[in-house]
């Protein structure tokens, strides 16, 4: 595969740049800019800091992560699947953990990308990603809840916890009138605005100005977003005057999940992206722009960002060309906050609640689940509905890590399924084909071996060679398996030496050259023999026979 540094990629984009090119980067940043504002807002909130947090996260997102990036189509910034983790990490450890465990992300990123380790992340079945997917926009919605109704009720651990919260509270809640018409005034307007009509103006920033107009016409005593500073360096920021050391080691597991949130989520808009585009998603260096991104990052008071499907797929269908598109959407952006800050502050919270509530229906991913669901594809359905369930009711650093276990398991189970085929020698059928057979060779066993002989699969060859009947020489023909671990090294030594003192020959055949470094490297070629090693079943089958496995039918 080829590796290209980033001064090699962006020769490659910008090696034939003209007017043209930079129109249609122009056009698609102001289209993605115009979809990332309330998107940052919002995702800013929901992570449990403030919205100019998410609108800096945006802005430097763009510019650092965009310029370093792997691909010209990624546009990265606060998500929503990061917005819940971060919610959880904000409300047990404060802004200042939150800021520090980003930094604490972006270095464990950038190491897995220096150290080419980004084909790692990508070894996660499809259904612990979809049930993860579903159950971070379980969690955002839920987590919405409050501003939507305009209620102020103590944070939660889970979504679970808030949903049992709710219902205890239920006879001592007061909604606001005013909040839920005005969170419903957006969700209808972005489940209903027409498709074409959002190229040039999205549905969730039509929602947003006809909710903030609604509220000021009526002067509506629904909570807003409050100040937002003109600048893109907050007051509220992480120094490093005030990282709080002591809570250094509480803060590795939680930097762990959004490394690997980060990472996976990156690759993944990567992978959706180059689909649609042709042009392949460097990974590594995508991982080293994210780790950069998110170092810097928190010490402007952002949260920490990500590659963004929504808002690179916005970038591609609009015409972009180039990561100049990530650059002119953060200018974008940065020109809102400064010339729109007045406006911006008198948004309700509950708009921006709307605007979560439907992104977090639209993440999920629908049909991923009516492929599954609808084929009932039994471990996928109990991959995804674990991992759905571990979201909501664990902490999300746990939930993370049951899904690690849950791909191990589900990757062990689909290869450790070795199959193993006996046969007696089909002398009319080597006849046939040419190959001149004596007797008929009932004393003569060919396994057919398919699929690695590694740790998981060794009681399944230790069973199928438990019996081996009245057979004087076993075959194994192993063309089929491809690599072979020390678990099952052992198993092969304890076959060579069962067959050796039972009197019986063990032959081997078309071995992988894996396979046969592994033999060698572990003594069992030897303890087999040089003399019954063969390139081919059939060489095999002869010489057993003119060593007399035949005869001894006769006899």
């Amino acid at each position: 595969m080829e590796r290209l540094s980033l001064f090699q990629l962006w020769r490659r984009e910008f090696g034939t740049y003209n007017g043209d090119k930079f129109r249609q980067d122009l056009l698609a940043g102001i289209t993605v800019g115009a979809v990332a504002l309330p998107l940052a807002l919002a995702f800013g909130v929901a992570s449990g800091a403030t919205a100019a947090a998410g609108l800096v996260t945006a802005i430097l997102a763009g510019f650092i992560i965009g310029a370093l990036s792997g691909a010209p189509y990624q546009i990265s910034g606060p998500t929503g699947a990061m917005s819940a983790i971060l919610l959880l990490i904000t409300n047990r450890y404060g802004l200042e953990g939150a800021w520090l465990t980003g930094v604490m992300a972006g270095i464990l990123i950038l190491l897995v990308g220096l150290f080419r380790l980004g084909r790692f992340i990508s070894f996660i079945p499809a259904p612990v990603i979809t049930g993860f997917t579903s159950g971070i926009a379980i969690i955002i919605f839920v987590g919405q809840l409050d501003n939507f109704l305009g209620l102020k009720t103590p944070s939660s651990e889970t979504a679970a916890a808030k949903l049992l919260q709710y219902s205890q509270l239920m006879s001592e809640l007061a909604p606001q009138i005013t909040s839920i018409l005005l969170g419903l005034s957006v969700i209808l307007i972005m489940l209903f605005w027409p498709a074409r009509w959002s190229k040039l103006l999205p549905g969730s920033l039509v929602g947003i100005i006809t909710a903030t107009v609604i509220s000021l016409l009526l002067g509506s005593p629904a909570p807003i977003i409050g100040d937002i500073p003109r600048t893109i360096l907050l007051e509220d920021r992480l120094r490093f005057a005030n990282i709080p050391w002591g809570e250094l080691s509480h803060l590795i597991a939680p930097a762990l999940s959004i490394a690997a949130l980060g990472s996976v989520e990156s690759l993944l808009c990567g992978a959706v992206a180059s689909k649609a585009t042709g042009i392949r998603l460097h990974a590594n260096q995508e991982l080293i722009a994210q780790g950069i991104g998110n170092m810097v990052i928190p010490f402007f008071g952002g949260v920490p960002a990500t590659a963004a499907i929504a808002r690179s797929s916005v970038g591609i269908k609009s015409g972009g060309q180039t990561r100049l598109v990530s650059i002119i959407h953060s200018l974008v952006l940065l020109i809102s906050a400064l010339l729109l800050a007045p406006v911006i502050a008198r948004i309700p919270l509950a708009a921006l609640a709307g605007v979560l509530m439907v992104t977090a229906y639209r993440m999920n991913e629908w049909e991923a689940i009516r492929f599954i669901f609808g084929h009932r594809f039994k471990t996928g359905i109990a991959t995804f509905l674990i991992t759905l369930i571990a979201t909501i009711t664990l902490d999300l650093t746990q939930a993370i890590l049951i899904g690690g276990v849950i791909s191990a398991a589900v990757f062990i189970n689909q290869v450790a399924n070795l199959q193993i085929e006996i046969q007696e020698v089909d002398v009319a059928r080597m006849r046939e084909r040419g190959i001149a057979v004596k007797g008929s060779c009932p004393h003569i066993r060919v396994a057919y071996l398919t699929g690695p002989l590694f740790f998981a699969a060794t009681n399944n060859f230790n069973e199928a060679f438990s019996h081996l009947g009245d057979a004087h020489t076993l075959i194994l023909s192993m063309r089929a398996v491809p690599m072979m671990d020390v678990s099952g090294l052992e198993a092969m030594a304890t076959l060579a030496e069962r067959a050796h003192h039972e009197g019986r020959v063990l032959m081997l055949s078309s071995l992988q050259p894996e396979v046969l470094r592994v033999l060698e490297r572990g003594g069992v070629k030897e303890l087999i023999g040089v003399e019954n090693i063969f390139w081919s079943a059939d060489r095999a089958i002869l010489v057993a026979e003119e060593r007399g496995g035949c005869h001894l039918c006769a006899a």
